[in-house]
Formats: structure tokens, sequence, C-alpha cells
């Protein structure tokens, strides 16, 4: 696998963990958010990923990169609670809060920042050897 190859895969895993971040930050800026409807209540986002395989042509080698297919929301049901008094409470009384489980979020941002991490981890390395092969050169 060439050193550019390694240069894709990574900069494609990047991408997808900024992705992952950017909707666990959205959805705990709304984990504790309400509405006067089921329908409008506001539903965790979760974003979706693909392995983009492809072969490259010196040596045959198979790399992979990672494609975003999109973004759904949740299907765990929203929150509801029987506030009488809140002004948006329906006419039963009840308000409904967003599905976002913060416990989990947190968690899944935890893992995709240690993925980041990974992948610059991986370029800094590649980057390395890049150096050191060019001063075998010079030698």
């Amino acid at each position: 696998m060439s050193f550019n190859s390694i240069y894709d895969v990574s900069g494609s895993a990047m991408r997808a963990q900024v992705m992952r971040l950017d909707t666990i930050a959205s959805n705990l800026a709304n984990a504790d958010t309400a509405a006067s409807t089921e329908a409008g209540a506001y539903r965790a986002l979760k974003p979706v990923f693909a392995a983009l395989y492809k072969q490259t042509t010196e040596q045959q080698s198979l790399a992979a990169e990672v494609q975003m297919l999109g973004i759904t929301s949740s299907s765990r049901p929203v929150e509801q609670r029987y506030e009488p008094n809140n002004p948006l409470a329906n006419a039963d009384g009840y308000v409904f809060y967003s599905n976002v489980n913060v416990l989990e979020e947190m968690a899944d941002m935890m893992a995709a920042s240690r993925s980041y991490q990974t992948s610059v981890e991986v370029m800094g390395r590649v980057s390395s050897m890049q150096q050191s092969v060019l001063r075998l050169g010079q030698q």
C-alpha cells in the first residue's frame, strides 16, 4: 500500500469521526429539550457509515475508506412527563422530552475522540516513515 493510500484511509476515518462528533454535540445540546407534542420532540441523530473498498493498482492491494451514507434519527421513544404547569404541556398535562441518552452520547464521544486520535497517530507515523526513506536515499 502506498503512502498516499494510507493518508487517504486515515483522512477518511478522521472525516467520519468529525461527523460523528458533530452529531454527538448536537444531541448533547438538545438532551433536555421539551416539546408540546411527541412529533415535535427532538430525536437523537446517528451517522451511518460504510466501508468503501477500492483496489489499488500497485501490487493489487486492497484499501478501505470510510464513506458517510447519511444521518438517521433514533427510533428510541421520547420521554413523556406529566407536568401540567409547564407552558408546553398538552391538554392532558404532558410534556415530551428528547430521547437523547446523555451517558451513551458521552461514551460515544470518547470512542470517536480515541478513533480520531488513532488516525492522527497513523498519519504521523507514515510521515515519519517517509522522512526516514528520504534520509536513506541521501546516504
